[in-house]
């Protein structure tokens, strides 16, 4: 077997689907996407080194296994890496030479940055590699759904301000509210909690504008939000309306069915019309970063208990997210949740 290696050409791409078939995972699906021509990043385009590895018979060269390794604009701390080689052409050594020539590349990167990584599901060939390579897990990803009514509705003080409880299902409005998708106030919060739960691969500084494309954009598919806020308090003493709303303790985003990301909430208030009978609302939950431990585990079990009163709601449940964990990790235990994909790991150098 010889095996040559050049850049990516035009075509390779459906030389080499014919040779691999169907993805093994959801990640190679995923970054399947991401291969090819190589490009230096000038023309708006990231930056990107794209390599192929070809079997020569007879003189001519068949695609079987590719790699790549670009900047990305969003976590740009880290480089993402790919490598897929053909089932029949593994253990062979084209894989860690695809990564080698790849870790050369990424020194040349024009933002300096060489650090690799990427996704794998645990216990797959992709896993296997990644450990040989010294790649090591940096960050849990799981995709979970929540069955109605998993938690108990929490009580909130009555709006008359007079102390009674009323449960979460006819909660006071000055608690528990729809919030516009293109609120600043929900922006900045939504921004915040996305960089707080990434200090393991830095989002960097994000603008209003890149939390909204990323989260809150109609093109994202976000639906609409509910935001569990503190109850307000009147300078006037017990009685008297507040003449502000609480801040922000917890939101809920959701997103239209077609979507499938880390996020949401909204109608009835999680947004049911838009999905299948009985198929789970895509959400995206957080809270406010400053919030003590406690509170913003109670913020956060509080607004999921809301947005799946009813109606099931799926979300992305990273390692990193500690007060969801709170809220999650027990529903998983006792067959209240399920996991509704395969776990997924960042690997890094």
């Amino acid at each position: 077997m010889a095996i040559d290696y050049r850049e990516w050409r035009d075509g390779d791409d459906l030389a080499l689907l014919e040779i691999w078939g169907d993805p093994d995972t959801a990640q190679a699906r995923q970054f399947r996407g991401a291969l090819a021509p190589s490009s230096n990043g000038r023309d708006g385009t990231p930056w990107r080194r794209c390599i192929v590895a070809e079997d020569v018979i007879d003189g001519v060269g068949i695609p079987v296994g590719a790699g790549v390794v670009y900047e990305a604009s969003l976590h740009p701390e880290l480089l993402w890496a790919y490598v897929e080689v053909a089932r029949d052409h593994r253990r062979a050594g084209i894989g860690a030479t695809l990564l080698t020539m790849l870790r050369r590349e990424a020194a040349e990167a024009p933002s300096g940055v060489t650090k690799l990584r990427a996704k794998v599901e645990p216990g797959t060939a992709g896993a296997a590699f990644a450990e040989a390579s010294g790649l090591k897990p940096i960050q849990r990803s799981r995709l979970v759904v929540v069955e109605p009514g998993a938690l108990k509705l929490p009580v909130f003080p009555d709006k008359d301000y007079g102390g009674r409880p009323v449960s979460g299902e006819n909660a006071g409005s000055d608690v528990v509210m729809d919030l516009a998708t293109g609120s600043v106030e929900l922006t900045d919060v939504v921004g915040r909690y996305y960089t707080s739960v990434h200090t393991w691969d830095s989002p960097g500084v994000l603008s209003a504008g890149q939390v909204q494309r990323l989260f809150l954009d109609e093109l994202t598919g976000a639906h609409g939000a509910i935001v569990l806020r503190a109850q307000p308090e009147s300078a006037f003493g017990a009685g008297v309306a507040p003449g502000k709303k609480g801040r922000i303790r917890a939101f809920a985003v959701s997103y239209a069915a077609a979507h499938a990301s880390d996020s949401g909430a909204g109608q009835g208030p999680a947004g049911q019309d838009d999905a299948a009978p009985g198929a789970p609302t895509d959400v995206f939950i957080g809270h406010e970063p400053s919030l003590a431990a406690d509170d913003a585990a109670e913020a956060v079990r509080d607004i999921l208990a809301l947005i799946a009163y009813q109606h099931p709601v799926m979300l992305e449940l990273d390692d990193s997210m500690a007060a969801l964990r709170a809220a999650v990790e027990p529903l998983l235990e006792n067959g209240k949740a399920r996991l509704a994909a395969a776990e997924t790991l960042v690997v890094s150098d």
